[in-house]
């Protein structure tokens, strides 16, 4: 089963004042860290293996991770600079191996629909015709979400970014499968993983996997209040 890298180390000024004392992935929702949303969907698909970068309030998220035994989580510190996303998976490669790898945002919660999600992506991925896999939901039932959306997606799974057009109708849901490979000539330095999923789309290599389920995008205090209200039974 292929691991998992979990962004984490993110300053969290949108989700102010909630994050002035703790890190956003700590933030809870529905009584469970944001973070532990994700952790649990990994564990239940039976993903043994989770790097998690760090930086802002560190300490307090190592606490917290050291409590889980399943998936077993490595650190990977970022406290004495933030790496963005791109660097941070750059800087977690020898910890990931030589495989795929799930990469996950920590602000979002994604609920399987007909079948668990991850199952679905594991199914999908094809490691010899690409480098990316990105789940995306439809912006329509794209809950806490208030953007233009992010890519339009052909018949055959192809993506192409919005680019200058008002609307587009999938947003990225905050999961990707990526082989290192296109990670190849990367420096753990600074800089988007926009720049990543910009090649492999060029290259025709990143396809996209539209969402069954229900996806909540948790950015700010009143996307909290909003999607506990939505969970709740």
């Amino acid at each position: 089963m292929m691991p998992a890298m979990m962004l984490a180390a993110g300053l969290g000024t949108r989700m102010r004042p909630l994050t002035d004392h703790v890190p956003k992935p700590l933030v809870k929702v529905g009584g469970r860290a944001l973070i532990d949303w994700s952790l649990d969907q990994l564990a239940a698909t039976n993903v043994d293996r989770a790097i998690v970068n760090v930086h802002y309030l560190a300490p307090l998220l190592v606490t917290h991770l050291a409590a889980r035994k399943k998936p077993a989580i490595t650190i990977s510190d970022e406290t004495n600079a933030l790496l963005d996303t791109g660097g941070g998976v750059v800087k977690a490669l020898p910890l990931l191996g030589n495989d795929a790898f799930f990469v996950f945002n920590c602000d979002a919660i994604i609920a399987d629909g007909a079948s668990p999600m991850l199952g679905r992506m594991l199914a999908a991925w094809d490691s010899a015709a690409l480098d990316v896999l990105m789940l995306v939901h439809p912006i329509e039932t794209a809950h806490g979400f208030d953007g233009a959306g992010d890519f339009f997606v052909e018949a055959d799974s192809a993506m192409k970014r919005r680019g200058n057009m008002p609307r587009a109708p999938f947003v990225y849901a905050g999961v990707y499968i990526m082989h290192p490979r296109v990670l190849a000539g990367e420096s753990a330095v600074p800089f988007s993983m926009n720049k990543i999923w910009d090649k492999a789309i060029a290259a025709g290599r990143m396809r996209a996997l539209v969402h069954d389920g229900a996806w909540y995008h948790v950015g700010t205090p009143e996307a909290v209040s909003a999607t506990e209200r939505l969970l709740a039974p």
